[in-house]
């Protein structure tokens, strides 16, 4: 099961806010806000569940040994290209 602390670091090394990560997985802001907390607040499996993958898929691996509890980035996500914008001949 992965941490609070381990989305976050997951998130700084993606670069990604709350709000990104919260649209990326399909749930609600404030329950990404409660799934960090570091208070242990209750949270739906199903939540952590689809937060783990939309880290996942964006190169993140969650590591947890009895040396401890991390992530790191597999690769650098893909990065979108801009979309080109129409001229306009006067």
């Amino acid at each position: 099961m992965i941490t609070g602390r381990q989305i976050r670091a997951a998130r700084a090394l993606l670069n990604w806010k709350q709000e990104m990560l919260a649209e990326r997985a399909l749930v609600a802001l404030t329950a990404l806000k409660r799934l960090e907390s570091e208070r242990g607040l209750r949270v739906n499996e199903a939540t952590r569940d689809q937060v783990r993958r939309a880290l996942e898929t964006a190169g993140v691996l969650f590591i947890d040994s009895d040396r401890g509890r991390g992530a790191m980035l597999l690769n650098e996500a893909p990065i979108q290209p801009k979309a080109k914008t129409p001229r306009v001949r006067s």
